[in-house]
């Protein structure tokens, strides 16, 4: 028996982890639940499930008598109460920054970390892969991209990649012109054609911002330089990403797209069980396509590596500055065009600096979001 923790417990990884966890009641027990603000659902998931320990960020008027039997946090700290609870992993799939305190405070309790969350990664790449060391704690893939990079390393022994190939949907926009881009609608943003997914991840999958997290984020994870990394746009999203090794052999990691996957892979790993949905059917596909991404239209790919290069605190303001930029679109105070913008001139006007403790990557965040918001139109 697994005993989980889950952080962002009513958003899409969260709920989906969920049905998992019910599905297989043999080997998981969710005992602590940690959620921002839908407080009829997370009260719906402590009814069925009954953990020790819940929290809300944003706390609610009231908690229903049959629901005050457990443990009751509220306000930002609650997820790091249930990053500290007494538990044998922690998934985090809260939506950006706000999840690295809930990382490094689960890698703190010596937890293993189930990151379904880049973020933290992307801001504070050194300051939680040191955590991680330290505790003597594994950091388990969730992205499905990542995820299927770490299935295509088990076996690997001493042999190192010589390349990782992240795949991309290419989002709604792949056959778009990048004039046509600049003008999309919210709604036309939010149509990602493989994956349902919340909105900000899936306006992310739109700019391809999400492909050039990933690419920060690949690099701590499998500790690998920036130009060991690529990326190919699939559109079917079947290959979830593969490696390449010295001889010139690819393995790669298929199947239907399914976030279940690659969330079950890491709640049980090493061990592989059933998520109830569809198996993958080869021949019904028909053909796979890959593309090399258009910079022209997606230009936060080079954003991300030229942060790399910059190194740190880039990374950060590049996070930083996206997170504004995406919830300033969704509000219509931007075009979609201009949230790739509004992060390059964030990164240009915010000056360099180490990002050697969490103070400093904190403040380059904060600046970074300062920066970004006195950049957005006014009205």
């Amino acid at each position: 028996m697994r005993r989980l923790s889950i952080l962002g417990s009513t958003g899409s990884i969260g709920t989906q982890a969920l049905d998992v966890a019910l599905r297989h009641r043999d080997r998981f027990a969710v005992t602590a639940l940690a959620a921002h603000s839908n407080a009829p659902l997370l009260f719906e998931q402590v009814r069925r499930l009954r953990p020790a320990m819940a929290g809300l960020v944003i706390e609610p008027p009231e908690i229903p008598a049959d629901l005050r039997f457990c443990d009751w946090v509220f306000g930002p700290e609650c997820l790091v109460a249930a990053a500290r609870a007494p538990v044998d992993a922690v998934l985090v799939s809260v939506v950006g920054f706000a999840g690295l305190h809930g990382v490094l405070a689960a890698l703190d309790a010596r937890h293993a970390v189930l990151l379904a969350n880049k973020e933290p990664l992307v801001a504070a790449g050194a300051l939680v892969t040191q955590a991680a060391r330290r505790a003597g704690k594994a950091l388990l893939p969730v992205d499905s991209e990542h995820s299927a990079i770490f299935q295509c390393l088990q076996g690997a022994g001493e042999n190192r990649p010589r390349r990782l190939l992240l795949t991309a949907s290419g989002g709604p926009f792949r056959t778009w012109a990048p004039a046509d881009i600049a003008k999309a609608t919210v709604t036309q943003a939010l149509a990602h054609p493989n994956w349902v997914m919340g909105n900000k991840i899936t306006i992310d999958s739109a700019t391809m911002m999400n492909k050039a997290l990933e690419i920060i984020e690949a690099h701590w994870l499998f500790d690998v330089a920036p130009q060991q990394i690529e990326v190919l746009v699939h559109p079917q999203s079947v290959v979830h990403s593969a490696v390449e090794f010295a001889d010139g052999a690819v393995i790669a990691q298929l199947g239907t797209p399914d976030m279940r996957l690659p969330i079950l892979y890491a709640m049980a790993y090493p061990d592989r069980l059933s998520t109830g949905g569809a198996y993958l059917d080869l021949a019904a596909l028909g053909g796979l396509s890959f593309e090399t991404p258009d910079e022209a239209k997606f230009p936060a790919l080079s954003l991300a590596y030229g942060a790399l290069a910059a190194g740190g605190n880039a990374p950060a303001v590049l996070n930083g500055a996206n997170e504004v930029a995406v919830d300033a679109f969704l509000q219509g105070r931007m075009p979609f065009g201009g949230i790739a913008a509004l992060v390059a001139e964030t990164l240009a006007r915010v000056p360099q600096a180490p990002t050697d403790s969490l103070a400093a990557v904190v403040e380059a965040d904060g600046q970074a979001r300062r920066q970004a918001q006195a950049l957005l139109p006014v009205g």
